[in-house]
């Protein structure tokens, strides 16, 4: 009988994790919270929904062996509803999760949110932010001069706040790209969210290059109870044990 996975999708290892498995022969239907960004689509079917009720995920998970959560590292919701939907349905389920950065210099710090990264910021800096439009009502209370929001995708909306300036550009981008981007925007500090892994790690090596000041935005806590494993081939053996 051909094994049937539920993927909760929307990190860059979902795509590796779908390929995989169609490649094995399982039957894979995938769910996003948002639209997949960049130009290769998700390997098989995939459904855009909302994560807002257990019940009704449940009902979904009923049709499937197990569910294999593989969503953006800041999607707790995504995560949350998703283990408390398969112990309702009694299916297997694994959170995929991605080492996140270490503190590599004496002046980065790890916090658990926007608000708690704003008495580390200077009055009068300029920093350069990649936690995202959704995030700007945090930065209410920012008493920098300039809070330069990277948006990775061009659009014509108004920041909330006169002291926010978007900074248009397309990934992937490379350390040297970043460190001329922070010397011409005359970045002081940098907020980003510790997403882990390698397509988002060269502004961190730009900033370690110009000894620039880091906050890392803790990712949210994971399920309790959930099973955690870190690394694709792992998953697919988790998979391929069921």
């Amino acid at each position: 009988m051909t094994l049937r996975i539920l993927l909760l999708a929307g990190s860059a290892e979902a795509r590796r994790v779908a390929e995989a498995l169609r490649d094995r022969g399982v039957t894979v239907q995938a769910l996003v919270s948002e639209p997949p960004r960049g130009p290769d689509p998700m390997p098989v079917p995939c459904r855009l929904t909302t994560f807002d009720d257990p019940a009704r995920l449940a009902a979904e998970m009923a049709q499937v062996d197990a569910v294999i959560d593989a969503s953006h590292g800041f999607d707790g919701l995504m995560s949350r509803t998703g283990h408390a939907a398969a112990q309702i349905a009694g299916r297997p389920f694994v959170s995929l999760s991605r080492p996140g950065w270490d503190l590599e210099a004496a002046n980065w710090r790890e916090v658990p949110d926007v608000a708690a990264a704003l008495p580390l910021i200077g009055q009068g800096a300029r920093v350069f932010s990649a936690t995202g439009w959704d995030s700007l009502a945090q930065y209410a209370a920012f008493p920098g001069a300039r809070l330069l929001l990277r948006q990775t995708t061009r659009h014509d909306r108004r920041p909330p706040y006169d002291f926010v300036e978007a900074v248009f550009g397309t990934p992937p981008f490379d350390a040297a790209q970043e460190e001329a981007l922070f010397r011409e925007l005359a970045v002081d500090m940098l907020i980003c969210r510790n997403l882990g892994g390698r397509p988002s790690r060269p502004k961190l090596d730009a900033a370690l290059a110009l000894n620039l000041p880091v906050i890392l935005i803790a990712r949210p806590p994971l399920p309790d109870g959930a099973q955690v494993l870190t690394q694709v081939d792992a998953v697919l053996d988790w998979a391929a044990s069921l």
